[in-house]
């Protein structure tokens, strides 16, 4: 399959898994499983998701001198992804995330930065080689697990080789135009599509006229000009701001989760990489509830991603 190349900058994540029946209150106690440690962190995510379906992907980011680290490149390198920008940093822990999941497959999860947090601006600057690979038909994914300065540093760089921009505002947080003049797609959630517009009550499934207005407003005149909303289990919808619509819901298959970690870096690189080959939006995001449907049916994130063979003669 001929694809542009698919460039991640951000984080990489030890994932610390421990399984319960149910994610307990503040101050209460619960039971789990036994802890499990797999590879995680929402940039490696994505760039492993692109590498198992085939895509020819690169990441840019950092890890600590440690098992973990070595872990996680290790991983990466398996799922056929670049790893020869990933700096191996001393006298810092690999980045990290506990995260807690319940019987219903949902989870919440605590994130520790680690080597992520050293990413910084002058080191995207700097990694002229791993840009260089960066043309018209190429995709950089971000996400805000390392520091701000360094997402609007990568989005710049892209742009300047004619890259598309897709940023995906997660953890959230308010970001500025600065930023958002510089993404060509802003990928959210529901929870961060209320955030950012401050709508909380609206019907994923429904008229979506106050919703496209709310965006719109949210983002400014310059922003990114394509919202691509994730559903969960009701699948995606695409707002165009241009047209002032916003899509019917793209369906996701019906599945009964075993965990939803890293479902949404699973929908975003499968995005990406239907982007860089030349589909449309729409293709692009019916594709990507597929492999975020899958994703769902395993446990962990990584270990969870499917290959274009897999994904090809799964039946849900």
């Amino acid at each position: 399959m001929s694809s542009g190349r698919v460039l991640v900058v951000g984080s990489l994540n030890a994932d610390l898994v421990v399984r319960t029946a149910r994610i307990p209150g503040p101050g209460e106690t619960v039971a789990g499983s036994d802890l499990v440690i797999v590879p995680g962190g929402k940039s490696a995510n994505q760039a492993a998701a692109v590498g198992k379906l085939g895509g020819d992907v690169a990441i840019l980011g950092c890890v600590g001198e440690d098992g973990n680290g070595a872990m996680l490149l290790s991983s990466l390198q398996d799922a056929g992804v670049d790893t020869s920008q990933v700096r191996v940093l001393g006298g810092v822990a690999t980045g990290s995330a506990m995260i807690a999941v319940d019987a219903a497959g949902e989870n919440c999860i605590i994130v520790s930065p680690g080597a992520n947090g050293r990413l910084s601006a002058d080191d995207v600057n700097a990694a002229d080689e791993f840009f260089a690979t960066a043309d018209a038909s190429s995709v950089l994914t971000l996400c805000l697990e390392v520091s701000l300065e360094a997402v609007k540093a990568a989005a710049r760089k892209a742009r300047e080789r004619g890259a598309k921009v897709v940023l995906n505002i997660s953890p959230y947080l308010k970001v500025g135009t600065d930023l958002l003049d510089l993404v060509d797609i802003l990928l959210v959630n529901n929870h961060e599509l209320a955030d950012l517009t401050g709508q909380a009550d609206f019907d994923p499934l429904g008229d979506w006229t106050s919703v496209i207005e709310a965006t719109g407003a949210a983002l400014g005149a310059s922003g990114p000009r394509t919202v691509v909303v994730t559903l969960g289990a009701k699948g995606a919808r695409i707002i165009d701001l241009d047209a002032g619509t916003a899509s019917a819901p793209i369906a996701s298959p019906k599945v009964k989760p075993v965990d939803t970690t890293g479902c949404g870096d699973a929908f975003l690189a499968a995005f990406s990489f239907r982007i860089a080959a030349g589909d449309s939006r729409e293709d692009a995001a019916a594709f990507a509830v597929r492999v975020g449907a899958y994703a769902a049916t395993g446990e962990g994130a990584q270990n969870s991603y499917p290959s274009a063979e897999q994904l090809a003669s799964w039946r849900p």
